[in-house]
């Protein structure tokens, strides 16, 4: 069974439901079924045309589902006009679908978690973690949020802001999650920025592209994670490097600082030195300052942390760390990596270990692990 082409497939065949006057909720289940089907009947039997079977079944799985609902009834005015199997439409519907999520009935938390659980493909779980929250709390909002844009005309879609956001979303689930999306995103977030003129959505595309092309050098031959300090720098893309580059320098001469190219600033920064011993963090520092202003977000000021220590040392790395909530994701792990920089290996070797425990996936959870026992073995020579 192929996965990713299931997913690519699914926000065109939910668009399609959705423009043939099914409502967004009711389309969304009819396309959850269709995929379901899929995974039983086409391992045996594939069909030629992958994304016309799945517009035909999910179509008459929503037409079942309207005829059982009597409050519904009108739509079985809609048989007549099931699509004939054959060749599917070639348009793209996804990133119109994306600006129909951010609908202004909805709040823009609430369009991007539906957004990212509808077409992004992710799961309940994955999001509640991007947004810090508990995975039940979460699952309540997208259920509202269903509940809100059900039978809406989708005759006013949302803005270009919390479009950016869910991109954003979805390439960092891409980049490190269990879902490989960040490809899906950056091809999306092109496509974007080259029909509107939006300084952040250049820095968007910026981010986006200086981060994929460090991606083959962030594991090994394992799968293990290795750390920006320790990757080797020649399998850096340089080309995707030099386009990001220049598209930050265009967007940042328009003098309309935001959140997207600021991040795209520091990864500029990381990707300009050619050893890691070289990297500017002061600057790094200074460009968190900014964010943080920009933003005050938590995450953020961790990162700044980080940035701290290996500008002006780990104890002021410590200092910056101390001022923000220990329950935030990842605060254990950097709090090893400055202890560790300090020479406190005891302390640092115990809290890899609590970090691994808390890991948001396995990559990351051996890692971790790797970190606290080769700490360990150090001490006991």
């Amino acid at each position: 069974m192929n996965e990713v082409l299931l997913r690519s497939l699914t926000p065109n065949v939910l668009g399609i439901l959705v423009r043939r006057g099914a409502d967004f909720a009711a389309a969304e289940d009819a396309v959850q079924d269709a995929l379901v089907e899929a995974v039983r009947v086409w391992p045996t039997d594939p069909p030629r045309d992958p994304k016309g079977w799945l517009i035909t079944v999910a179509w008459r799985r929503f037409l079942d589902a309207s005829r059982a609902d009597a409050a519904r009834r009108r739509r079985e005015d809609l048989v007549d006009e099931e699509p004939a199997p054959g060749p599917a439409p070639a348009a793209d519907d996804t990133l119109q679908l994306y600006f129909l999520c951010a609908h202004p009935s909805l709040t823009p938390s609430s369009a991007v978690a539906l957004t990212l659980r509808a077409v992004g493909g992710l799961t309940t779980r994955q999001i509640a973690q991007a947004y810090l929250v508990p995975e039940a709390t979460m699952a309540q909002r997208i259920s509202r949020a269903k509940r809100t844009v059900s039978g809406v005309r989708f005759d006013r879609p949302g803005d270009v802001a919390t479009v950016l956001r869910v991109l954003y979303l979805v390439f960092n689930e891409g980049y490190s999650g269990d879902v490989d999306l960040a490809a899906e995103a950056i091809r999306l977030t092109r496509q974007l920025a080259a029909s509107i003129d939006h300084p952040e959505m250049a820095g968007l595309l910026a981010l986006m592209l200086l981060h994929h092309a460090r991606r083959a050098a962030r594991t090994a031959s394992d799968g293990s994670l290795v750390p920006l300090a320790e990757q080797d720098r020649s399998r850096w893309d340089t080309g995707l490097i030099a386009e990001g580059v220049g598209i930050l320098q265009a967007a940042l001469a328009r003098d309309r600082l935001g959140e997207f190219q600021a991040q795209a600033a520091i990864a500029a920064l990381h990707a300009d030195a050619p050893r890691a011993e070289e990297t500017d963090w002061v600057q790094i520092v200074e460009w968190y300052d900014e964010l943080v202003r920009l933003t005050d977000n938590p995450i953020v000021r961790l990162n700044r942390a980080v940035a701290v220590g290996e500008a002006d040392g780990p104890r002021a790395g410590l200092a910056a760390l101390a001022v923000l909530d220990d329950s935030l994701p990842r605060h254990t792990a950097v709090a090893a990596y400055l202890h560790e920089r300090d020479g406190d290996l005891a302390t640092a070797a115990r809290l890899y270990a609590e970090a691994a425990r808390k890991a948001p996936n396995l990559a990351e959870r051996d890692h971790l692990t790797r970190r606290a026992a080769r700490l360990n073995t150090h001490q006991r020579r």
